[in-house]
């Protein structure tokens, strides 16, 4: 039965009444038996904390991580909540070149770089883009553990090695697939990319790398508009639903597995498919992204996989979808937490 007490009004906000019915809806599907191997909490790696000081009107959703983090305290309280690491501009160095890295650092981005990567240069936005690859590291670490854990940002996909854009300073994905191999912790990564926008920076990084293969099912017509090659590129028309969504990520993910046998799955779950997202121009609804999680996770569960999650983008016209959609892929990924999986 679902558990209607667990929905709570949340510290900072409220929901809409039809945002409790999603998220209700949600619990009705983590009910089920498939889903009740759980032996051990999801632990999910924050870094709401660290907020950028953007000027008003600014079209970043910065807030939805906060209200993120308290839903998830308030919805989902077995949920191990964590403050995400710091990392070092060594770490960084693994996606990153040198350069770029001192440039982030010292304050000295240029202002077409700081346009290209959206947000104006402050400390602040320094240490929040090393917390949000700190939490990917983290959750990785953590999935290897316990077979699955969650970043509740992340996602930051279109940053190259040399330059930032699109919300992105730094590729958390990218840098967590190349650590997790230099620890002896994996060695071959699979990053499966269902932001509506394509992993672009991800993809050129990784590009010459065969250790790592780059999934991304996106937006044919939205942005980056100057795609880069993925190993496997999904391209979407505009409007595309449930039904086509779905059995476009079946194909993809029995593509993936015939052609590559990751040891991890780094999962970029992005809200922006969303029917209601204001960036997307796809018509997913919220059973179809419960769906499109539950793909995923059963995918690496029959493999014996972890996955580490990143919740990517997400727009919506009202933020409280947004996060509702987060809140959902958090609580699907903490039915699939179990205990001491095995990588091959």
């Amino acid at each position: 039965m679902c558990q209607v007490s667990a929905l709570r009004r949340i510290r900072g906000f409220s929901f809409h009444r039809r945002t409790f019915a999603k998220i209700l809806s949600s619990r009705c599907v983590l009910d089920s038996p498939l889903l009740s191997f759980t032996s051990r909490p999801v632990r999910a790696f924050y870094s709401d904390r660290f907020v950028l000081p953007l000027p008003d009107g600014h079209r970043f959703p910065m807030q939805k991580y906060r209200m993120l983090r308290d839903a998830v305290a308030d919805v989902l309280p077995s949920v191990s909540l964590e403050e995400a690491p710091h990392t070092s501009d060594g770490v960084l160095a693994l996606a990153h070149h040198p350069h770029y890295i001192h440039r982030v650092t010292s304050g000295a981005l240029s202002d077409a770089e700081q346009k290209a990567i959206g947000f104006p240069w402050s400390p602040e936005m320094v240490e929040r883009s090393r917390r949000s690859a700190g939490a990917t590291i983290a959750a990785c670490r953590a999935a290897i553990m316990a077979g699955t854990a969650v970043n509740l940002a992340g996602g930051t996909h279109h940053a190259q090695s040399d330059r930032g854009e699109g919300f992105c300073v730094f590729n958390d994905a990218a840098i967590a697939a190349r650590l997790m191999q230099a620890e002896r912790r994996v060695s071959r990564v699979a990053v499966v990319d269902l932001d509506v926008h394509q992993g672009n920076g991800t993809a050129s990084i990784l590009a010459t790398d065969d250790s790592v293969f780059t999934l991304s099912l996106h937006g044919e017509n939205n942005y980056p508009f100057d795609k880069a090659v993925s190993d496997l590129d999904v391209a979407l028309p505009d409007g595309t639903d449930d039904d086509s969504y779905l059995a476009q990520l079946a194909s993809a993910l029995s593509q993936m597995f015939e052609r590559f046998s990751p040891q991890l799955i780094i999962y970029l779950a992005g809200a922006d498919p969303h029917e209601g997202d204001r960036l997307g121009r796809l018509k997913l609804s919220m059973a179809g992204l419960a769906a499109r999680d539950r793909m995923v996770f059963d995918a690496a569960r029959t493999r014996g996989l972890p996955v580490a999650v990143a919740m990517a983008g997400g727009y919506g016209r009202v933020i409280d979808d947004t996060v509702a959609v987060h809140l959902q892929t958090v609580s699907i990924a903490s039915s699939y937490c179990s205990a001491g999986l095995e990588t091959a």
